[in-house]
Protein backbone atom coordinates (compact mmCIF):
# COMPACT_ATOMS: atom_id res chain seq x y z
CA UNK A 1 0.00 0.00 0.00
CA UNK A 2 1.03 3.58 -0.65
CA UNK A 3 0.11 6.67 1.35
CA UNK A 4 -0.33 9.65 -0.98
CA UNK A 5 -0.26 13.28 0.17
CA UNK A 6 -0.81 16.48 -1.80
CA UNK A 7 -1.11 20.07 -0.57
CA UNK A 8 -0.55 21.97 -3.80
CA UNK A 9 -4.13 23.27 -3.75
CA UNK A 10 -6.19 22.07 -0.80
CA UNK A 11 -5.12 19.08 1.28
CA UNK A 12 -5.69 15.58 -0.06
CA UNK A 13 -4.59 12.28 1.51
CA UNK A 14 -5.26 8.75 0.26
CA UNK A 15 -4.25 5.18 0.91
CA UNK A 16 -4.04 3.11 -2.27
CA UNK A 17 -3.27 -0.45 -3.24
CA UNK A 18 -2.02 -1.31 -6.75
CA UNK A 19 -4.44 -4.22 -6.97
CA UNK A 20 -7.46 -2.94 -5.05
CA UNK A 21 -7.33 0.73 -6.07
CA UNK A 22 -8.13 3.65 -3.76
CA UNK A 23 -8.86 2.27 -0.29
CA UNK A 24 -9.58 5.61 1.40
CA UNK A 25 -9.31 9.23 0.35
CA UNK A 26 -10.11 12.51 2.09
CA UNK A 27 -9.75 16.07 0.87
CA UNK A 28 -10.16 19.46 2.51
CA UNK A 29 -10.55 22.23 -0.07
CA UNK A 30 -9.35 25.06 2.22
CA UNK A 31 -6.06 26.37 0.81
CA UNK A 32 -4.90 27.91 4.08
CA UNK A 33 -5.32 25.12 6.66
CA UNK A 34 -2.86 22.52 5.42
CA UNK A 35 -0.93 22.32 8.68
CA UNK A 36 -4.10 22.01 10.76
CA UNK A 37 -5.69 19.18 8.77
CA UNK A 38 -2.83 17.11 7.33
CA UNK A 39 -2.34 14.97 10.45
CA UNK A 40 -6.08 14.43 10.86
CA UNK A 41 -6.46 13.22 7.28
CA UNK A 42 -3.54 10.81 7.57
CA UNK A 43 -5.01 9.33 10.72
CA UNK A 44 -8.42 9.09 9.07
CA UNK A 45 -7.38 7.12 5.99
CA UNK A 46 -5.37 4.70 8.12
CA UNK A 47 -8.23 4.24 10.57
CA UNK A 48 -10.83 3.69 7.83
CA UNK A 49 -8.79 0.91 6.25
CA UNK A 50 -7.51 -0.59 9.49
CA UNK A 51 -3.97 -0.33 8.11
CA UNK A 52 -0.99 0.14 10.39
CA UNK A 53 1.80 2.53 9.42
CA UNK A 54 4.20 -0.37 8.89
CA UNK A 55 1.92 -1.77 6.20
CA UNK A 56 2.65 1.27 4.05
CA UNK A 57 5.41 0.47 1.53
CA UNK A 58 6.04 4.05 0.39
CA UNK A 59 4.80 7.62 0.73
CA UNK A 60 3.85 9.58 -2.38
CA UNK A 61 4.47 13.33 -2.22
CA UNK A 62 2.79 15.75 -4.59
CA UNK A 63 5.58 18.15 -5.56
CA UNK A 64 3.44 20.90 -7.04
CA UNK A 65 3.19 23.29 -8.70
CA UNK A 66 1.77 25.14 -5.74
CA UNK A 67 2.26 28.07 -3.35
CA UNK A 68 5.38 27.79 -1.22
CA UNK A 69 3.80 27.64 2.25
CA UNK A 70 1.04 25.14 1.54
CA UNK A 71 3.08 22.87 -0.71
CA UNK A 72 5.94 22.44 1.73
CA UNK A 73 3.53 21.30 4.48
CA UNK A 74 2.56 18.23 2.47
CA UNK A 75 6.09 17.47 1.36
CA UNK A 76 7.39 17.76 4.92
CA UNK A 77 4.59 15.52 6.20
CA UNK A 78 5.33 12.90 3.54
CA UNK A 79 9.04 12.92 4.32
CA UNK A 80 8.47 12.75 8.08
CA UNK A 81 6.04 9.84 7.80
CA UNK A 82 8.40 7.99 5.47
CA UNK A 83 11.33 8.45 7.84
CA UNK A 84 9.22 7.23 10.76
CA UNK A 85 8.40 3.94 9.04
CA UNK A 86 11.71 3.64 7.14
CA UNK A 87 10.06 3.67 3.72
CA UNK A 88 10.90 5.65 0.55
CA UNK A 89 9.33 8.92 -0.56
CA UNK A 90 7.96 8.77 -4.10
CA UNK A 91 7.82 12.32 -5.56
CA UNK A 92 5.47 13.18 -8.41
CA UNK A 93 4.34 16.38 -10.11
CA UNK A 94 0.84 17.10 -8.84
CA UNK A 95 -0.61 17.95 -12.25
CA UNK A 96 0.33 14.44 -13.41
CA UNK A 97 -2.35 13.04 -11.08
CA UNK A 98 -5.04 15.06 -12.84
CA UNK A 99 -3.79 13.86 -16.22
CA UNK A 100 -3.72 10.26 -14.97
CA UNK A 101 -7.30 10.51 -13.71
CA UNK A 102 -8.30 11.84 -17.13
CA UNK A 103 -6.52 8.94 -18.86
CA UNK A 104 -8.33 6.42 -16.64
CA UNK A 105 -11.62 8.09 -17.59
CA UNK A 106 -10.92 7.49 -21.29
CA UNK A 107 -8.96 10.57 -22.39
CA UNK A 108 -9.18 10.90 -26.18
CA UNK A 109 -7.42 14.21 -26.80
CA UNK A 110 -4.39 16.11 -25.46
CA UNK A 111 -5.16 18.07 -22.29
CA UNK A 112 -4.12 21.23 -20.53
CA UNK A 113 -4.20 20.98 -16.72
CA UNK A 114 -4.66 24.34 -14.99
CA UNK A 115 -4.62 25.23 -11.28
CA UNK A 116 -4.98 28.54 -9.48
CA UNK A 117 -1.56 29.97 -8.58
CA UNK A 118 -3.07 33.10 -6.97
CA UNK A 119 -1.98 36.67 -7.76
CA UNK A 120 -4.06 36.47 -10.94
CA UNK A 121 -1.80 33.73 -12.25
CA UNK A 122 -2.43 30.15 -13.29
CA UNK A 123 -0.13 27.14 -13.18
CA UNK A 124 -0.36 24.88 -16.21
CA UNK A 125 0.98 21.62 -17.63
CA UNK A 126 0.20 20.15 -21.04
CA UNK A 127 -0.14 16.46 -21.89
CA UNK A 128 -0.36 14.41 -25.04
CA UNK A 129 -2.26 11.15 -25.33
CA UNK A 130 -1.42 8.54 -22.65
CA UNK A 131 1.41 6.10 -23.37
CA UNK A 132 1.00 2.38 -24.02
CA UNK A 133 0.61 1.75 -20.27
CA UNK A 134 -2.09 4.39 -19.92
CA UNK A 135 0.21 6.82 -18.11
CA UNK A 136 0.30 10.57 -18.80
CA UNK A 137 2.86 12.03 -21.22
CA UNK A 138 3.74 15.58 -20.22
CA UNK A 139 4.57 17.85 -23.15
CA UNK A 140 5.47 21.04 -21.29
CA UNK A 141 5.26 22.70 -17.88
CA UNK A 142 4.57 23.11 -15.11
CA UNK A 143 4.70 26.84 -15.78
CA UNK A 144 3.01 30.06 -14.79
CA UNK A 145 0.90 32.35 -16.94
CA UNK A 146 -1.24 35.39 -16.19
CA UNK A 147 -4.87 34.34 -16.11
CA UNK A 148 -5.77 37.13 -18.53
CA UNK A 149 -3.24 35.82 -21.06
CA UNK A 150 -4.48 32.23 -21.21
CA UNK A 151 -6.66 32.11 -24.28
CA UNK A 152 -8.50 29.31 -26.04
CA UNK A 153 -5.34 28.26 -27.88
CA UNK A 154 -3.51 27.61 -24.59
CA UNK A 155 -0.01 28.82 -23.69
CA UNK A 156 2.16 29.40 -26.78
CA UNK A 157 4.87 27.05 -25.51
CA UNK A 158 2.56 24.21 -24.40
CA UNK A 159 3.17 22.07 -27.47
CA UNK A 160 -0.56 21.65 -28.08
CA UNK A 161 -1.62 21.45 -31.70
CA UNK A 162 -5.21 21.14 -32.78
CA UNK A 163 -8.02 20.30 -30.39
CA UNK A 164 -7.37 19.69 -26.71
CA UNK A 165 -9.34 19.59 -23.48
CA UNK A 166 -8.70 22.06 -20.68
CA UNK A 167 -9.08 20.80 -17.11
CA UNK A 168 -9.32 23.46 -14.41
CA UNK A 169 -8.50 21.44 -11.32
CA UNK A 170 -9.68 22.88 -8.01
CA UNK A 171 -8.00 20.02 -6.15
CA UNK A 172 -5.40 17.33 -6.75
CA UNK A 173 -6.81 13.85 -6.06
CA UNK A 174 -4.39 12.01 -3.79
CA UNK A 175 -5.94 8.70 -4.84
CA UNK A 176 -4.96 9.25 -8.49
CA UNK A 177 -1.54 10.48 -7.36
CA UNK A 178 -0.99 7.28 -5.40
CA UNK A 179 -2.17 4.96 -8.17
CA UNK A 180 0.04 6.77 -10.69
CA UNK A 181 3.02 6.36 -8.36
CA UNK A 182 2.26 2.65 -8.02
CA UNK A 183 2.09 2.20 -11.80
CA UNK A 184 5.29 4.13 -12.40
CA UNK A 185 7.06 2.37 -9.54
CA UNK A 186 6.18 -0.97 -11.11
CA UNK A 187 8.09 -0.04 -14.24
CA UNK A 188 10.93 1.69 -12.40
CA UNK A 189 10.61 5.33 -13.47
CA UNK A 190 9.19 7.08 -10.41
CA UNK A 191 11.71 9.85 -9.62
CA UNK A 192 11.45 12.49 -12.32
CA UNK A 193 10.36 15.35 -10.05
CA UNK A 194 12.56 15.38 -6.98
CA UNK A 195 12.51 19.12 -6.22
CA UNK A 196 9.40 21.03 -5.13
CA UNK A 197 7.77 22.94 -8.00
CA UNK A 198 7.13 26.23 -6.24
CA UNK A 199 7.37 28.28 -9.47
CA UNK A 200 7.58 31.38 -7.32
CA UNK A 201 9.77 32.57 -4.48
CA UNK A 202 8.20 32.45 -0.98
CA UNK A 203 6.13 35.44 0.09
CA UNK A 204 8.31 35.93 3.17
CA UNK A 205 12.09 36.02 2.91
CA UNK A 206 14.83 36.55 5.45
CA UNK A 207 16.03 40.11 5.68
CA UNK A 208 19.67 40.92 5.01
CA UNK A 209 21.50 41.71 8.28
CA UNK A 210 22.84 45.23 8.52
CA UNK A 211 26.56 45.57 8.58
CA UNK A 212 27.83 46.76 11.93
CA UNK A 213 30.81 49.08 11.92
CA UNK A 214 32.53 50.75 14.79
Amino acid sequence: MLLAIDTSTGTSVALVDPERGVLAEHTVADTRRHAEVIGVLIERVLAETGAGPREVSGVVAGMGPGPFTGLRVGIAAARAFAVGIDRPVLPLASHDAVAFASARAGQMRPILVVTDARRRELAWSSYGLPDADGLPVRLAGPSLILAAELGEAGPPDAGLEGDFDRIDASEIPAGALGLLAAARRARGDIADTVEPLYLRAPDVTLSTPKRVTG
